[in-house]
């Protein structure tokens, strides 16, 4: 079952227990010396921009699948997520080895320099979210996809695993998304979450009411989950969605935010008859949102429009954010992914 870390940063403390937590990462995802080295000092200056400049925030580490010429790599990924005051100057705050009084030397620009995939996302008066991935390098260049997508993990109460999960693949041009949630919490709710992230990669070519259909075998003898499969057909310019369970699903039109139903019930333990699959047009325009039912039921996604050319993981972290505070405590495992068109500007 795939780790998850999640660490509350409040005191000096815990900026070393945020690189540890980059390093064990590293391990699991098979980096080498260098760049190891390279996760633990984005982490740590991130995790040290939290305690100076918004008293404090939350460092979550995780393992996540990244698009290679070779076939798949896997890639540390950090997000640092704060409710501080913001950062007033992005454009100086990322000029390469700008640092502030008594950093590591290092900055924002330098993390942006180093890491495989870097980007920021501030407001002020509300906080900021800044997103790393390190990985292995790749030997020659990536085409960009004309999808992306990305997400966030957090365990409830900072369980080492959660019951949550989310996971993609390509099949020629769809991409599919799938998020699930295992019944309750804790490792047995994991299992579930993660025989799903399997299967998935073996119903690639299907549509997503087959897909479930495929899911729903893996996960007998589970104790089920929730779990909602999209699919972009990049050539036809569709979007098909099918959902079992309460797995919210919010996607943007425009301006407009509107839900995605799913049909009641628990993947591997309730009998289902042929489920509906919604299609709709997908453009340039569009986000389609999956969250866990950690979020509120009221949370409304945010409309500002600079999230639509934000790495995905760094809406979903905003999305996290957003809807949890010390007044308002996340309930359960809380997971979001994201799919969204590749700005045409993006390498």
């Amino acid at each position: 079952m795939p780790r998850v870390w999640d660490v509350p940063v409040h005191d000096s403390t815990r900026v070393r227990d945020a690189r540890v937590a980059a390093e064990e990462a590293a391990t699991l995802a098979g980096l080498d010396e260098p760049r190891t080295a390279v996760a633990a000092l984005v982490v740590t200056e991130l995790a040290t921009n939290l305690l100076k400049h918004a008293g404090g925030g939350q460092v979550l580490v995780d393992i996540v699948a990244a698009p290679r010429a070779d076939g798949g790599a896997h890639l540390v990924q950090i997000a640092a997520i704060d409710h501080g005051p913001g950062i007033a100057d992005i454009r100086a705050a990322l000029r390469d080895g700008y640092s502030t009084t008594r950093s590591l030397g290092a900055g924002l620009g330098t993390c942006r320099r180093i890491a495989d995939d870097f980007d920021l996302y501030s407001v002020p008066g509300r906080g900021t979210v800044v997103l790393a991935r390190v990985g292995v390098r790749p030997k020659e260049a990536v085409p960009a996809a004309a999808v992306r997508v990305g997400g966030v993990n957090v365990p409830f109460a900072g369980a080492q695993y959660s019951g949550d999960a989310w996971a993609w693949a390509r099949s020629g041009d769809r991409l599919t998304l799938m998020m699930a949630d295992g019944l309750g919490h804790g490792p047995e709710a994991a299992r579930a979450s993660t025989a799903a992230s399997e299967a998935l990669h073996r119903s690639a070519h299907l549509p997503p009411s087959q897909a479930l259909v495929q899911l729903d075998s893996a996960l007998r003898g589970t104790r089920g989950a929730a779990i909602a499969v999209a699919q972009v057909e990049t050539g036809a310019g569709v979007l098909r969605f099918a959902g079992v369970g309460n797995i919210g699903a919010r996607l943007r039109e425009g301006d407009t935010w509107r839900s995605l139903l799913s049909r009641p019930g628990i993947v591997g333990v309730h009998k289902h008859a042929t489920l509906r699959e919604d299609r709709t047009r997908w453009a340039a325009d569009r986000m389609l949102i999956l969250h866990s039912d950690g979020l509120p039921s009221r949370w409304i996604p945010s409309s500002d429009p600079r999230l639509l050319a934000a790495d995905p993981a760094v809406v979903a972290a905003v999305a996290i954010r957003d809807a949890s505070s010390s007044a308002r405590p996340m309930r359960d495992d809380t997971s979001v992914a994201v799919l969204a068109p590749t700005p045409p500007e993006a390498p």
